[in-house]
């Protein structure tokens, strides 16, 4: 079959590779479509030192072979058995496992979904992982709420695409940040309320001004104290990413007199995942797709998710 590796040194090739061998409870999926996420980027970096070579990729849809169902792939290995977090065996397909930057991927029985009736091949690829970790980020640690205000750092990411458009179906206000009008003015057409940016305004004032958030989700990182400001008493902030720096300093009074959470999360169960696509059914939003780009250009689609000149998710088309 034909597959993109990782080789050392990060190098990309696309090459024939051997057929698919699945493991007792394991299906194999013919893919149509794979998408890229930022952890594709750490993958090929070396970020994450899993054996080489690798076939990267967490996103994929296609047609289980054995039943010929159109199904969607749940990125989660081994979640476990608690709901609250993830058991020690957890796994992120696409490293250490191969992943969906191939024309065949196989994945235990338990992973695979039925595809979203009203979604295309390229918009169910884009759902998995960016659209569980906004799912649960949102519902399942934030306790979003109708008529709640919740804020959104860093428009134009796949995850923060998908959390505007679930917190807006929810009766959510939603305010976002970037530093570009251009993607504050798609979040505004996906039903976000109002923007900043944030290279040019002081994001934390603006959000004041505009009666302050009940939940926050924060991919940066280091913006922590700041997103942490923003909130009313008794908000919660939700943090899953380190895109801006690993290291961030907190005032700790004001932490808990206004009764504030701060709330890690990462991916999402089994449970999550059907919650999203449950959403999905009910909504007549559709997953953002940037670009739909063929398995052999996977290289230069990392380079514009690396350079950030996108607007929702790349999308890669395997067969």
């Amino acid at each position: 079959m034909q597959a993109i590796r990782v080789h050392e040194g990060g190098e990309l090739r696309h090459e024939t590779v051997p057929g698919l061998q699945p493991a007792p409870g394991e299906v194999v999926v013919e893919l149509r479509t794979a998408a890229l996420n930022r952890r594709d980027l750490l993958v090929c970096r070396g970020t994450y030192p899993f054996p080489l070579p690798l076939v990267p990729g967490s996103d994929g849809a296609g047609v289980r072979r054995d039943t010929g169902e159109e199904v969607v792939i749940y990125p989660a290995l081994h979640w476990g058995d608690r709901e609250e977090v993830m058991g020690p065996d957890f796994q992120i397909l696409g490293g250490p496992r191969d992943g969906t930057y191939a024309e065949l991927v196989a994945v235990p029985a338990a992973n695979v979904f039925p595809r979203p009736s009203r979604l295309s091949w390229d918009e169910a690829a884009a759902l998995p992982l960016a659209g569980l970790t906004a799912y649960r980020a949102l519902f399942s640690r934030g306790g979003l709420r109708a008529g709640e205000t919740v804020l959104v750092l860093g428009a134009g990411s796949g995850v923060s695409t998908f959390a505007v458009q679930l917190a807006t179906q929810a009766g959510a206000r939603v305010l976002v940040t970037s530093s570009s009008a251009e993607k504050i003015a798609h979040a505004l057409e996906l039903g976000a309320e109002s923007g900043v940016d944030y290279s040019t305004e002081d994001w934390v004032a603006w959000v004041k001004e505009h009666g302050g958030a009940d939940l926050v989700i924060d991919s940066v990182g280091s913006t922590w104290p700041q997103s942490l400001d923003c909130l009313r008493p008794g908000g919660r902030l939700v943090v899953f990413g380190a895109t801006g720096g690993t290291e961030a300093t907190l005032a700790v009074r004001p932490l808990y007199s206004g009764q504030l959470s701060l709330l890690g999360t990462m991916m999402g169960s089994a449970a999550d995942f059907a919650g999203l696509l449950g959403a999905v059914e009910r909504g007549s939003w559709r997953p953002v797709i940037d670009s739909v780009r063929p398995l052999a250009e996977a290289a230069s689609a990392l380079e514009t998710m690396e350079a950030g000149a996108h607007f929702g998710k790349l999308v890669l088309s395997c067969g």
